[in-house]
């Protein structure tokens, strides 16, 4: 299986609804780095698995729309702790879209699987990992 991964970073505020949660069911603020790995078992006709730049720049795109916002306003958020885990696992939903609709190029179409990790510190991280759906 053939992989490639490209990475940016993300600052939010957020708070969480649950005893369990502490002192960060008040709103405060994390920093994510963000990678997301793409996975194939064969490459194109170039020997690319997907279009680094193409990748990057849907990754990017798909980032701002959360970027510096408090996930607690965004209507697509309403009613969900947002924890990393769960921000894995919606990065990866948008990042599998922009791979069927050709946007991490035509190669991109053929991804087999995705994984997103976000790295809360060096020492803390979540990933989901799936399918293309």
């Amino acid at each position: 299986m053939f992989s490639l991964t490209v990475a940016d970073h993300i600052m939010v505020a957020h708070s969480f609804r649950g005893e369990g949660f502490g002192p960060a069911q008040r709103v405060h603020g994390a920093t994510f780095v963000v990678e997301a790995e793409f996975r194939a078992a064969a490459l194109d006709e170039d020997n690319l698995l997907v279009d680094i730049a193409a990748a990057r720049t849907e990754l990017r795109r798909l980032l701002d729309a959360i970027d510096y916002r408090n996930l607690d306003t965004l209507p697509e958020f309403a009613g969900q702790n947002t924890s990393t885990e769960f921000l894995c696992h919606y990065i990866h939903g948008r990042l599998c879209a922009a791979a069927k609709e050709g946007r991490l190029g035509e190669s991109g179409r053929k991804v087999e699987a995705i994984k997103v990790l976000l790295r809360e510190s060096p020492l803390a991280w979540a990933a989901y990992d799936a399918k293309v759906a």
